[in-house]
C-alpha cells in the first residue's frame, strides 16, 4: 500500500537478515542509504546494472531511475530511509550537495575499504535515528535539525574521500572515464565539448566519438545533462535568486541563462520555480 505524505516518518531504520522489505514507493519519498553486512543487493540505476556485496554502501536519491531491486538470500543490511524535503530543508551547503547528487548519479556504489569509515556510517545511521524518536527532548525540533545536518556533513565526508579515490584512479584510466571526471569538476561553468577536449589533448569531434562508442551518447549531450542538473538543483534553493545563478554557473547574461533554461527544461526558470511550489 502506498505511504500517505502526511502520515511518514522524516527518518526509518531498518535492520534486516535473510528477508528485506522496504516501504512501497520508498524511492518516490525516501533518499535511501544501505550498508550491506552480508550478502548482496543487485539493481538497474539508470539503466545500468549494478551489485553492492558485503562491505559496501549504496545512495540512492528519491526519484532516481531505480529498478530491479532484488536482493540474496543470504543479504544481512542497514538501511536508512530519509524523507526526501526534511533531508532538502536541512542543507548546510548547497553546492557540496549539487556534487554529491552529480557524483551518485554516475556511482550509487561505495567501497567502504577502511573499517573505520564503515562504523563511522553506521554510528551515522543510528545517531539520527536515535534523535528522531526522542520527541521528549525539550527542543526537539531544533535538535533534530542539527543531527540531520551534521549527518549530512559526516556522510559527504565519506562521498569526499571515495571521490578523491576515484579521481586519483581515474587520472590513468580511458580517455572516456577522464572525460566524465572532468565533466563531474567543471560543469557548473564549462558548457563547450572544447573546454574538455582541450584538457585531453584531442579534437572535440574525437571526443564526441569516444562517448558515443561508451554510451551512445555524445559528449555535447553529456554536458547538457550535467548542467542541467546543476540547474534544477539552484533552482530548488530560493535563497539564490535567478541573477546569482546565472553568475553561479558563469553566463553572461540573465536573459542568456533563461534562454539555457528553457532549452534545456522546457520553460524558463521563473515557471520553473513556481511548479515547484505547486
Amino acid at each position: 500500500m502506498a505511504m500517505e505524505k502526511e502520515k511518514m516518518d522524516k527518518v526509518i531504520l531498518l535492520k534486516a537478515e535473510g528477508n528485506l522489505e522496504l516501504p512501497d514507493d520508498f524511492i518516490l519519498h525516501f533518499h535511501t542509504h544501505i550498508f550491506c553486512h552480508r550478502g548482496s543487493l543487485s539493481f538497474l540505476f539508470n539503466d545500468r546494472p549494478y551489485k553492492c556485496k558485503a562491505g559496501e554502501f549504496v545512495f540512492w536519491f528519491a526519484d532516481s531511475n531505480l529498478a530491479n531491486l532484488t536482493f540474496s538470500k543470504n543479504i544481512k543490511a542497514t538501511v536508512l530511509l530519509v524523507e526526501k524535503d526534511f533531508l532538502f530543508a536541512n542543507i548546510p551547503d548547497q553546492s557540496w550537495s549539487i556534487d554529491v547528487l552529480l557524483h551518485s548519479k554516475e556511482n550509487p556504489i561505495l567501497h567502504l575499504n577502511d573499517k573505520t569509515y564503515k562504523q563511522k556510517v553506521l554510528s551515522n545511521f543510528h545517531l539520527l535515528s536515535d534523535k528522531f524518536l526522542e520527541t521528549g527532548h525539550r527542543f526537539y525540533s531544533e535538535v533534530l535539525k542539527l543531527q540531520m545536518q551534521l549527518f549530512i556533513l559526516e556522510m559527504w565526508h565519506t562521498f569526499a574521500n571515495e571521490y578523491e579515490h576515484r579521481k586519483r584512479t581515474l587520472e590513468s584510466g580511458s580517455l572516456y572515464e577522464r572525460f566524465m571526471q572532468l565533466l563531474q569538476e567543471h560543469c557548473m561553468k564549462e558548457r563547450e565539448v572544447q573546454f574538455y577536449a582541450n584538457r585531453l589533448h584531442i579534437t572535440a569531434k574525437y571526443l564526441n566519438y569516444i562517448c558515443k562508442q561508451n554510451t551512445d551518447i555524445t559528449a555535447s549531450e553529456w554536458i547538457q545533462r550535467y548542467a542541467r542538473e546543476r540547474i534544477m538543483l539552484l533552482l530548488q534553493n530560493k535563497n539564490l535568486n535567478i541573477s546569482e545563478i546565472a553568475d553561479e554557473m558563469n553566463f553572461s547574461s540573465r536573459s542568456f541563462f533563461t534562454r539555457y533554461v528553457r532549452k534545456v527544461l522546457g520553460v524558463p526558470p521563473k515557471e520553473y520555480r513556481e511548479r515547484l511550489g505547486d
